[in-house]
């Protein structure tokens, strides 16, 4: 698909050094593959996984930790994330009602790739988003053959964004929104660290949205057809799922701390977080490969292992948190930004961003290319 120009391309400022790709993959070994069902008239969705340490090492535990701003959502997994501070397996999003069947394909394609693995237990993470403005979410058309496809398809370098995965069919602050990332890189003594951040954006009224700073959203309250319904007022302001990711090395509680600087980087696009919104974060920290197991094994063998974990020091951590907050906020303008007008279910309509309008208001000469989503 044509990839429209990205929020920092088009001459936008914003804060902080990126890597390569500024996406999360630009973390070592991150990959992310997406599955997009776009079919006749109503079905506007799909499927998002992200493989902390690719689909050979799937199974080994990182260190991680979770936020919660609003809980109007869900991830699973959480309750053993919280007891353990590890995560293993794919991190799947998809739409509300299509939980269960991407948890089922995260089951399925483990069982069948790392069968030593599946024979213990298995408490995927799979985190949601309402898609049903534009999908007939309750045609439940994501199976869990689209999430084992959406795994295996996972890869490193650029990465899509926009109206793909499972941010196929998500509006945000009144347009068209879906799925964004971005990355920071970060100098700690020799090494260079990166922080990277994935978004599936779905939240927002219009007239908070801020763009680098200026509050654009006031000026465009025209073209609003999702927020000038009936529909839009019965059914609330939609969710967003953030996953960070990084290789530098943290404590499961430093990635919880991470997973709770999310919300300053949504409110510098204008958020202030809805009582309808699901808005779930995860963190987790790709370094100490090998440690944090769970694994089943005579008692002798666990009397005998230990597990060593290095760690930056945690009043060193301000540089990260700044990575988070910024990275966070150009994943959503990014997703914004990517998003083209899209027709769906019952004949809804979300309109994308109109680009140069955004540039003029910010002072931007806009490039010929770009032109209104």
């Amino acid at each position: 698909m044509l990839q429209q120009p990205r929020a920092r391309d088009l001459g936008i400022q914003l804060p902080g050094r990126t890597g390569e790709h500024n996406a999360i993959t630009d973390v070592p070994g991150v990959t992310v593959g997406y599955t997009t069902l776009i079919e006749g008239a109503d079905v506007r969705t799909g499927v998002t996984a992200i493989l902390p340490r690719g689909r050979d090492h799937a199974t080994l535990p990182c260190a991680a930790g979770r936020s919660v701003l609003n809980g109007n959502g869900e991830m699973t997994g959480s309750a053993w994330l919280d007891e353990t501070g590890s995560l293993s397996l794919p991190i799947l999003i998809t739409n509300t009602h299509s939980v269960g069947a991407a948890h089922e394909g995260a089951v399925a394609w483990t069982a069948r790739n790392h069968p030593g693995q599946a024979n213990q237990w298995l408490l995927p993470v799979v985190a949601e988003t309402w898609d049903g403005y534009l999908n007939d979410i309750n045609g439940l058309h994501v199976r869990p053959e689209h999430a084992i496809a959406t795994i295996d398809s996972a890869s490193g370098g650029p990465v899509a964004e926009g109206s793909v995965g499972g941010g196929t069919g998500m509006n945000c602050y009144g347009f068209k929104g879906g799925s964004g990332t971005s990355s920071r890189l970060i100098g700690y003594g020799d090494s260079t660290y990166t922080v990277g951040a994935f978004v599936q954006a779905n939240f927002g009224s219009r007239k908070e949205l801020v763009i680098a700073g200026e509050p654009v959203g006031r000026a465009l309250g025209e073209d609003n057809p999702m927020e000038s319904s009936d529909w839009f007022a019965n059914q609330g302001a939609g969710s967003v799922i953030v996953v960070i990711a990084t290789d530098a090395p943290l404590l499961p509680d430093q990635c919880q701390a991470l997973a709770r600087r999310v919300p300053l980087g949504l409110a510098r696009t204008g958020t202030a977080g809805s009582h309808f919104s699901g808005d779930i974060f995860l963190a987790f920290s790709t370094a100490n490969q090998g440690a944090l197991r769970s694994e089943m094994g005579d008692a002798a063998a666990r009397e005998e292992r230990y597990d060593t974990l290095r760690f930056i020091p945690w009043g060193q951590l301000d540089p990260l948190l700044t990575a988070v907050v910024e990275s966070v906020e150009e994943a959503v303008l990014n997703a914004i930004f990517a998003g083209k007008e899209m027709i769906g279910r019952a004949g809804h309509r979300s309109p994308g961003l109109p680009v140069p309008a955004v540039l003029e208001m910010l002072g931007i000469r806009a490039p010929q290319q770009a032109t209104a989503g």
